[in-house]
């Protein structure tokens, strides 16, 4: 991934993006016209959106900075759909190239050609699922064939970015079935549970009697989650406030990625809770704790931030809290340990310092364990939307706040780095079936296991106690989701 930094003047010439040639930067206060690119201390701060989609366009002399590329594709979503910014810079592109001439200048071409086969591949590789959208895929093919047609040399370049790009979305459509087969692995589980409660007997400690390979296994599911969300799900989250009138919500808003990794977060603490409360005997919902503990310990070990956090929270739900005699039982020195570095107090202050000792310690490392960083993903996500909020997309100008889309794209470029780490444990998948598929209480049926193991002590226990017990079935399979 390349390295973050605001991209410098490349040129301005009245208020037009010029042949790479360097413009003395305008004043932070002169006004300037509708088409003007503005910079700030030699960084772009601000401009219009035409103008901005001039900046991206290549010339033969004039290739565009990456990480101008990133922020702009990224965050350009904003205000046009990725399908019309492809249609305007192809059409740059024809217009500025003279592509439609009889004759065509095949010196100049030659040097151009190379310049939009390399943005189109920075697209395609980086925001591979914006062509899951039929017009993307026909403008691509489009100004490709054209460029071909005129520059042959060029068709190894296209043919590998057409592989790559294929694959790529193969390999989402790939993912998204396994997702659907899990799902519905899950759902058997609990019909046939629901059908025979005595089934539900196996725990996971049977299954993974070693904290550190189910921290593994965990870290796993966490890293391929992380691998298929695309960057632009975060954009796209919230959208629904920058929406013209004219752009439908269920059109921009492709989050399903992003939002099945916040579901397994979900999954995972419930699963926990559930791991601890369906057990009658103390001595077995302690041992219970404490192997989670154990593992939430690993994960920590590992880099792996959010199985820590999703461990830590079903740990902490009432239901699983409010066992007093059982945590009696429990040496919770390591976990008070975890507790504190997970501490949400001075937003998550113990929390960024260690992500920062794993991310340093992750770029010094040559392979290996040591490259891998999973973040609390709950916490980066609201990150980025309160940047979002914190600042507006427009100045008073009208100009589009690029300064903005800078902040968003550094760290949305960490994330990129993240996810590209590949995982180096082996597999089990025994364990990693059970995680995803094992039946888990809703948060009812937790209460009322809870309060079957431990009495309710005071009024208020009590009589929630009896409202859940009067509106549930008395079958351990009707706890079940």
């Amino acid at each position: 991934m390349f390295a973050y930094h605001h991209h410098s003047k490349k040129g301005m010439v009245n208020g037009h993006i010029g042949n790479g040639r360097v413009a003395s930067v305008p004043d932070q206060s002169s006004l300037m016209d509708n088409n003007a690119l503005i910079y700030h201390d030699g960084n772009l701060y601000s401009g219009s959106v035409e103008a901005l989609i001039q900046h991206i366009v290549p010339t033969a002399t004039y290739y565009p900075d990456r990480t101008y590329i990133f922020a702009f594709i990224l965050c350009s979503r904003l205000f046009i759909k990725p399908y019309e910014l492809l249609q305007e810079v192809c059409q740059l592109c024809v217009l500025q190239q003279n592509l439609h001439d009889r004759i065509i200048d095949r010196d100049r071409f030659s040097r151009f050609g190379p310049n939009i086969v390399q943005l189109l591949s920075e697209w395609t590789e980086t925001f591979p699922y914006d062509f899951r959208n039929e017009r993307m895929m026909r403008f691509l093919k489009d100004i490709t064939q054209k460029c071909t047609s005129i520059d042959p040399t060029l068709r190894k370049g296209v043919g590998q970015l057409m592989q790559t790009l294929i694959r790529r979305l193969a390999m989402l459509e790939k993912y998204e079935e396994i997702l659907a087969k899990v799902n519905a692995a899950a759902a058997d589980r609990m019909h046939m549970l629901r059908a025979n409660p005595a089934a539900f007997q196996t725990n996971i400690i049977e299954i993974c009697p070693d904290p550190y390979i189910l921290a593994q296994q965990l870290t796993h599911i966490e890293l391929e989650r992380l691998t298929n969300i695309g960057p632009e799900e975060f954009v796209q989250t919230f959208m629904k406030k920058e929406l013209d009138e004219k752009i439908s919500l269920e059109e921009v808003k492709r989050t399903n990625n992003l939002e099945a990794y916040v579901e397994w977060f979900n999954r995972l603490s419930y699963l926990v809770a559930t791991e601890v409360c369906m057990h009658i005997k103390k001595k077995h919902r302690a041992r219970l704790i404490e192997y989670f503990i154990d593992v939430a310990k690993e994960c920590f070990n590992i880099g792996n931030f959010n199985s820590l956090m999703a461990i830590l929270a079903g740990l902490n739900m009432s239901p699983v809290a409010r066992l007093k005699k059982t945590w009696g039982k429990v040496n919770t020195q390591k976990f008070e340990v975890l507790e504190n570095l997970m501490d949400p107090t001075s937003n998550f202050g113990n929390y960024r310092q260690a992500l920062r000792a794993a991310i340093q310690r992750a770029k010094a490392s040559i392979g290996g364990c040591d490259r891998m960083v999973v973040p609390f993903f709950s916490l980066l996500v609201k990150d980025i939307y309160f940047l979002n909020e914190g600042c507006s997309n427009r100045l008073v100008s009208g100009h589009v706040n690029f300064d903005k889309f800078w902040q968003l794209a550094k760290q949305i470029t960490e994330f990129i780095t993240w996810k590209q780490v590949d995982c180096p444990f082996s597999r089990e998948r025994q364990a990693l079936n059970y995680l995803l598929t094992a039946p888990v209480f809703t948060e009812n049926s937790l209460y009322l296991a809870s309060y079957e193991s431990e009495s309710p002590d005071n009024d208020f226990e009590r009589e929630r106690f009896k409202t859940i017990r009067g509106s549930t079935k008395k079958t351990h399979g009707d706890k079940l989701k």
